[in-house]
């Protein structure tokens, strides 16, 4: 009897002490180490003085912010690149308040520069060479990755699970997602060009270095190791601009794409890029559209007509790119792959759902798992970019 009576009182105690811990709020995410810099600080690069009506300006200027670890172990510092209408934010943090990617890699004893392009946030808006600013919207956000899987615009938008907020207009990371968004220049090849030769000097300042670009910023990872073969260690591609040749625009079901306009005319730029043998203008090189998509869901993507010309310059270092499973970019990012592939570029296309890294869009840095992808990218780095050192 006494047993029978314990064991009630036991079972009593058990059932209070679970009420009450579910009243209890759940423990504070654990903080961080501490991360020991040797520099934190920042610097502009690439501006000229420019005279508009008699009035000065200092125009295709570039912010850097450098952060440098006390035990640098790593070779060669990363330079990261936004993609439109983003700034240095997209590496620097979340919009939930975790660790970006910056001080993932920091961590990892590499040296890191995070830009903001000419003509974005701390790099100042000049419209006078800029021309007048187009606004970004915060609607595209809610059908390119937000809420993607409630659009359903493309295939595999429904597999998007990582995003760290409801995706709600109202909802406080929403809000802090779509808070930086700044206006762009009219212009994406101007753009490219002010862009690139404000990298190229970085890179000229800094020496031997790793770029990542994303999105909108894609053709700079092409451009920048094209100006500087020598000096660009390794490129990661993020999702980069594209697919070759003409845009694509997203319909949703039963025909999911519409073919747009040509907005990379050399192929994969639209600034120039060495090819071999050279051409003079983006006129001279001859594309066709494939036959077919390569499987259901993807676009049929666009190449060189044969005998192709090659991209000698991007033959010179290792190339990463990154897809998201359930990205606008997982129909056609294999394009661009076989873009390169096709101009003697040998990339490594790391496609995250095949190994396992799921539920992803296109904003990937910012999403719930995105050190599990920072970790993918920092392996890769070590097998191919260091080990060749």
């Amino acid at each position: 009897m006494r047993r029978i009576k314990h064991a009630r009182l036991t079972s009593a105690l058990g059932c209070a002490a679970a009420a009450l811990l579910a009243l209890t709020p759940a423990a504070p995410a654990q903080e961080p180490e501490p991360m020991s810099l040797v520099r934190d600080g920042f610097f502009y690069i690439g501006g000229k003085l420019t005279s508009f009506n008699g009035k000065n300006y200092v125009v295709g200027q570039m912010y850097v912010e450098e952060r440098i670890p006390a035990k640098k172990t790593q070779p060669y510092p990363i330079i990261f690149v936004h993609g439109g209408g983003r700034s240095a934010t997209s590496y620097l943090g979340t919009p939930d308040g975790r660790e970006g990617w910056a001080q993932y890699f920091v961590r990892q004893g590499y040296a890191v520069y995070v830009v903001d392009q000419p003509s974005k946030a701390r790099s100042g808006y000049v419209p006078e060479a800029y021309g007048p600013p187009r606004n970004s919207t915060a609607d595209s956000a809610q059908t390119r990755y937000l809420q993607q899987a409630k659009h359903k615009l493309w295939p595999q938008a429904h597999l998007h699970t990582q995003w760290p907020g409801t995706g709600e207009p109202d909802d406080p990371v929403t809000l802090s997602m779509v808070s930086g968004f700044l206006p762009e220049m009219p212009s994406a090849g101007q753009q490219q060009v002010y862009s690139r030769d404000a990298l190229v000097a970085l890179v000229d300042k800094i020496g031997p270095s790793i770029i990542m670009v994303h999105s909108m910023a894609g053709p700079l990872g092409w451009l920048v190791p094209d100006a500087r073969p020598d000096k660009i260690k390794g490129v990661l591609a993020i999702e980069p601009n594209g697919p070759p040749v003409h845009t694509v625009e997203f319909i949703g079901a039963p025909d999911w794409f519409k073919e747009g306009e040509v907005t990379l005319p050399y192929g994969i730029s639209r600034a120039p890029l060495n090819y071999s043998p050279p051409v003079k203008d983006a006129s001279e090189l001859a594309f066709e559209k494939e036959d077919k998509p390569d499987a259901p869901g993807l676009v049929t993507c666009w190449k060189q007509k044969e005998p192709a010309r090659h991209l000698p310059n991007l033959q010179k270092m290792p190339i990463l790119v990154v897809m998201g499973e359930a990205s606008y970019h997982a129909p056609y990012d294999h394009c661009t792959v076989k873009y390169l592939q096709q101009a003697g570029v040998k990339p490594t296309f790391l496609r995250l759902g095949e190994v396992g890294i799921k539920g992803n869009s296109h904003v990937m840095m910012n999403e719930k798992n995105n050190k599990e992808i920072a970790a993918a990218i920092h392996q890769w780095l070590q097998k191919t970019v260091v080990a060749q050192k």
